[in-house]
C-alpha cells in the first residue's frame, strides 16, 4: 500500500494502519468479532513488524507488554469479552507502565451483534487507572492510535483504545502517511518498577494516582478534546460514534467532543457546561460520562432519555431530545434469517447424533453455539470461552456423576486452545466423569478461519508445528481419547455411547475441517431420488438449509447450496438420496 494519499478505510483497517505508522514492531491478538480484521490487515505490513494469534488474550497482553518492556512499541487487540481474560495482566501493568508504547486496542459490541453480554470496556478502564481513547471515525482511529503510543510513552502507562462494532465495520476517508522511525528504547533493569511484589506495588499504586491526576489536568489541553461552540442554547457532551449522531440531529448545538474518556478533563467539562443553557450527555452503554459529570455537581440531561441498552443512531436522539423521529419506510417483506449452521457443516452431523441420542451438551464459545436453536437443540448452556468443561465438572460435583450420564461438553479445537485446556486439567485433577467433545474444524470458524496453535500455521504463514491435540490430551493422562469422523455418524454414536456410561473422564475428538475451508475437495453434490422417497422426515432432522421439503412431502435438495457432505445420505434408510456424480 503506497503512502501519502487519501483512501476508504475499514475502522478495524484504519486502527492497523495507524499502528504501522506509529512505528508498532509487536502485535499480538485473539480472534474475536468487532476486532478481528485489525490483525488481519497489520499482517500486510509483516515486513516492518511482527504479529501474531495468540492462544487468548490473556497471553496476547503479557506477549505486548514483554515487546514493551524490552523497548519496542507494541500493542495487543480483543473483542471487549476479551479484555476479561487479559484483566489480570492488564491491571498489573497499569502500575508497572512501559518502556516502548503500549496499546490495548478493545472492540465493544453495542446491540451485542456478535457477542454474549454488552459491556463498556471504558468501566474496566477506569477501574484499572489505564487512560482510554475513543476515535469516531476511520480517520481518528488511524490518528488516535498515532497519539495513544505518544501518550504512552509520555505518562508511562498502557493506553486503551477504544473502538465498537459500528465504527470497526464502517468506512471513511483516511489520509495515509509514512512510518514513523522510532528507535528502540534501552532496557534498564529495575525491579521495583517492574516487580510486582507488594512493597513495590504500594509505592506504584502511588504513582499511578498521580499519573492520572496529571493526565485529567493536562487532557483539558489534548487536541482529541475539543469545544465547538455554536447555539449555546443547547450542549452535547459526546465521544466515539455518537458524536457523529449529535452533528447529524443537531448541527447547530455546541459539542465538547471527548477523544480521550478516562480520565476526564474536569475543568474543560466545567467551562463547556457553564457555556450552554441545557447539557446532554450522549455515550452508548454505561453512564460513566453522565456519573461523573453528575458528581462534579454540573446539572445535565442522560440516561433518563436515553437508553443503556443496544446501539444508538441518529433517529433515536432525534426521537430523545426534539421528540420527532424520520418517517421510516415500510420493512421489506422478508422471512427472518436466523443464524445457522453451514450446508455441510461437521458440527451438524455431531448434533445430529447427539439430538437422536437425547444427550444434552454444555456448549461453549464459536460456530457450534448454533447447536442450541431447532432442530437441533441440543445446547443447554453457554457462558463464555472455555467454560463448557467447567460447567458441566461443576454440575457433576453438585448432582454426582449418575446426574450428568446424558449430558457431554462441547467445545472448539480453537476455543479448547484459548480456555479449554486449563478446564480439562481440572476436570482431570478433580476427578471428573464427565465427557468432553472437541469439535476440531481445523479453523477458527466463527471470526472468519484463523489459525491457531493447532493448525500449523501463524499469522504470518508460516508453517510451524501443530499441537496435537489428541496427543496432548493422554499427556494429561486421560486414558480414554477417542478420535472419530465428525460424518461418520454410526460410529460416532457407537463411541458416544460407550464413553458416556464410563465412570471416569472421556475425550472424544470429532475431525473434520470447516467445509468452508475448502480442504476437502468437493467430489459431487447429493440428489433426491423421488420414487424411492418415503416421506419419512429423516433427512430434515439436522436441519441442511440446502433441503426442502415440497408440498407432497417429498424433499428438493438447493444444488447451490449443497457440499456433499453426505450427512442426509447417512440419514436415509431407504437409498432416496444420491450423487450427481
Amino acid at each position: 500500500m503506497s503512502d501519502q494519499k487519501t483512501i476508504m478505510m475499514l475502522g478495524n483497517a484504519a486502527i492497523a494502519r495507524g499502528a504501522y505508522e506509529a512505528g508498532v514492531k509487536v502485535s499480538a491478538a485473539y480472534p474475536g468479532t468487532p476486532s478481528t480484521e485489525i490483525s488481519e490487515n497489520l499482517v500486510q505490513y509483516k515486513d516492518s513488524l511482527y504479529c501474531e494469534w495468540s492462544p487468548n488474550e490473556k497471553v496476547a497482553t503479557e506477549v505486548a507488554i514483554g515487546a514493551s518492556m524490552a523497548g519496542v512499541r507494541a500493542m495487543c487487540s480483543m473483542k471487549h469479552v476479551g479484555v476479561n481474560v487479559a484483566a489480570d495482566p492488564l491491571y498489573t501493568v497499569s502500575y508497572i507502565g512501559v518502556t516502548g508504547g503500549l496499546v490495548m486496542v478493545a472492540a465493544d459490541d453495542p446491540g451485542m451483534y456478535s457477542s454474549q453480554n454488552e459491556q463498556d470496556t471504558r468501566l474496566v478502564a477506569r477501574a484499572a487507572h489505564v487512560p482510554v481513547l475513543e476515535p469516531s471515525d476511520s480517520q481518528e482511529a488511524k490518528d488516535f492510535m498515532k497519539f495513544a503510543f505518544d501518550l504512552s510513552e509520555k505518562y508511562d502507562t498502557p493506553v486503551i483504545v477504544r473502538t465498537t462494532t459500528r465504527l470497526a465495520h464502517s468506512q471513511s476517508p483516511v489520509k495515509l502517511e509514512e512510518r514513523q522511525d522510532i528507535p528502540d528504547k534501552p532496557y534498564e533493569r529495575d525491579i521495583a518498577k517492574r516487580v510486582m511484589m507488594p512493597a513495590m506495588a504500594k509505592g506504584r499504586h502511588l504513582v499511578v494516582e498521580d499519573r492520572e491526576k496529571r493526565l485529567a489536568e493536562d487532557s483539558c489541553d489534548f487536541s482529541v478534546n475539543r469545544m465547538e461552540i455554536r447555539d449555546t442554547k443547547i450542549g452535547f457532551i459526546a465521544s466515539g460514534i455518537p458524536y457523529l449522531y449529535v452533528r447529524e440531529v443537531m448541527p447547530e448545538a455546541s459539542v465538547l467532543k471527548l477523544g480521550l474518556v478516562n480520565p476526564l478533563p474536569k475543568k474543560l467539562i466545567e467551562e463547556f457546561a457553564s457555556k450552554v443553557d441545557k447539557l446532554y450527555v450522549v455515550e452508548e452503554l454505561e453512564p460513566l460520562i453522565e456519573t461523573q459529570v453528575r458528581s462534579w455537581g454540573i446539572d445535565c440531561t442522560g440516561k433518563e432519555i436515553f437508553t443503556v441498552q443496544g446501539e444508538y443512531s441518529a433517529n433515536m436522539l432525534r426521537k430523545a431530545v426534539l421528540g420527532e423521529e424520520l418517517p421510516q419506510k415500510d420493512p421489506a417483506n422478508v422471512p427472518n434469517r436466523p443464524p445457522i449452521l453451514c450446508p455441510g457443516c461437521p458440527h451438524r452431523s455431531v448434533y445430529t447424533v447427539l439430538n437422536k441420542l437425547k444427550i444434552h451438551a454444555a456448549g461453549d464459545i464459536g460456530c457450534y453455539t448454533l447447536g442450541a436453536v431447532a432442530p437441533l437443540s441440543v445446547i443447554d448452556t453457554t457462558v463464555c470461552m472455555g467454560s463448557s468443561i467447567s460447567t458441566l465438572h461443576g454440575m457433576e460435583k453438585a448432582k454426582g456423576k449418575d446426574y450428568i450420564k446424558n449430558w457431554v461438553a462441547v467445545i472448539g479445537d480453537s476455543t479448547f486452545m484459548h480456555t479449554g485446556v486449563n478446564s480439562l486439567m481440572n476436570a482431570f485433577y478433580n476427578q471428573s466423569t464427565e465427557t468432553v467433545m472437541i469439535l476440531d474444524n481445523s479453523t477458527t470458524g466463527m471470526t472468519g478461519h484463523q489459525d491457531h496453535a493447532a493448525t500449523g500455521k501463524t499469522l504470518q504463514g508460516d508453517i510451524v508445528p501443530a499441537i496435537n491435540i489428541y496427543e496432548l490430551c493422554k499427556a494429561m493422562g486421560i486414558k480414554n481419547v477417542t478420535e472419530v469422523d465428525a460424518f461418520d455418524i454410526a460410529t460416532l454414536e457407537k463411541v458416544v455411547k460407550e464413553e458416556v456410561a464410563k465412570d471416569e473422564l472421556s475425550v472424544i475428538i470429532t475431525k473434520s475441517p470447516c467445509v468452508m475451508l475448502g480442504a476437502k475437495p468437493m467430489t459431487h453434490k447429493c440428489v433426491p431420488i423421488s420414487d424411492k422417497c418415503k416421506k419419512c422426515g429423516m433427512c430434515l432432522k439436522p436441519g441442511c438449509p440446502a433441503i426442502t421439503k415440497n408440498e407432497d412431502g417429498t424433499i428438493s435438495i438447493d444444488d447451490t447450496l449443497c457440499n456433499g457432505c453426505d450427512l442426509c445420505v447417512s440419514m436415509c434408510k431407504f437409498g432416496a438420496i444420491g450423487s450427481d456424480s
